[in-house]
């Protein structure tokens, strides 16, 4: 295991823990969930941005995790928060399986894969359907794949073969191309991509490009930031995560325990893709709930010894958080100008 404050000129540090843990099912493109371990005076952060991610775009995630380690986070509002399980691009009979053995009441359902026919999303939400039972909500998410005539033809087709959709996430890319999809359809419209990977989160207007702000703490710099750009967006809520293990996820439960209002159920049940996790009792939800903590739970020496990959993926995450942390500085100063 790595842990040295020199090599990486990160002050205060108590340690650093680089780790890979394998994904259950393929999920957004990866097999194997790495990141870096942080610990401060005030706990433990996570520092895991998706290796398409560049150096600048790491930054808010250095800087949340770095909160988690430095920082209290605000007081909770509430004490637990519901999820909704996560379904990702597979056949019908584990969608099905995914649903009912999670005790969840909502279900976030990945459509629009890469290399899959369209029918494959319709006979997944069929399943999906059939494990939740008529009084269950459906919601899917796109990633952003659709051009504006393509989003409203399959939303309506999703829609109906979901018996009710909750609502569709980021189902084109742009703001704009988003507006003109919420005009045409009668499904509620969410926004991701277009909020967390906008050069500023706090300055982008979707208020008439959807109905709902999917936030995440980690990508957008920490528990605090993302609480003002939940307000700066003025529209109802829903916190997902960036599929960390429970150390980074208690962030996100930390800032769905925080705002104001929670209407939807959140995207916090993901620690369940991952294949083990770095903590020995992890943050997974029961009966479709999981608790807000006040602090990152303490990873297992054991279970990071097991999650410890070879020396290269060390270096390699060590040299990425240095370069990421050299970056932050300027990235600070041009975000607020």
């Amino acid at each position: 295991m790595c842990s040295t404050d020199d090599e990486l000129d990160l002050a205060e540090l108590d340690a650093v823990r680089v780790y890979s843990l394998p994904m259950r099912t393929r999920f957004r493109g990866v097999t194997t969930r790495q990141g870096v371990l942080l610990s401060g005076p005030a706990g433990w952060g996570e520092f895991c941005p998706f290796e398409d991610y560049s150096d600048v775009d790491s930054a808010p995630w250095l800087r949340a995790a770095l909160e988690s380690c430095f920082e209290s986070w605000p007081e909770p509002r509430r004490d637990a928060v519901p999820v909704n399980c996560t379904v990702p691009a597979v056949d019908p009979e584990r969608a099905h399986r995914i649903v009912a053995d999670s005790g969840c009441r909502t279900a976030k359902v990945k459509v629009a894969e890469t290399g899959q026919p369209e029918s494959a999303d319709i006979e997944r939400l069929v399943a999906v359907r059939a494990a939740l039972g008529s009084s269950g909500a459906v919601r899917v998410d796109a990633n952003a794949a659709w051009d504006i005539d393509t989003a409203v033809r399959r939303i309506r087709e999703l829609d109906r073969a979901a018996s009710g959709l909750e609502y569709v996430e980021q189902p084109c890319p742009t703001v704009p191309e988003l507006a003109a999809v919420r005009r045409r359809v009668d499904v509620r419209i969410a926004v991701d991509e277009s909020i967390r990977r906008a050069a500023d989160p706090l300055r982008v207007a979707v208020a008439e490009a959807a109905d709902v702000a999917v936030i995440k703490a980690t990508p957008l710099g920490g528990v605090r930031r993302a609480l003002r750009v939940a307000e700066a967006c003025g529209l109802p809520c829903v916190v997902s995560s960036a599929v960390e293990s429970s150390v980074g996820l208690a962030a996100q439960l930390a800032l769905a325990g925080a705002l104001p209002e929670l209407p939807f159920a959140c995207g916090l049940g993901t620690v369940a893709l991952l294949e083990g996790d770095m903590v020995s009792d992890s943050l997974l939800p029961v009966n479709g709930w999981l608790p807000v903590p006040r602090r990152a739970p303490t990873p297992s020496p054991a279970l990071v010894a097991a999650a410890t990959p070879p020396a290269e993926t060390q270096h390699r995450w060590l040299d990425r958080l240095r370069r990421v942390h050299d970056v932050m500085p300027r990235h600070d100063v041009e975000e607020s100008e």
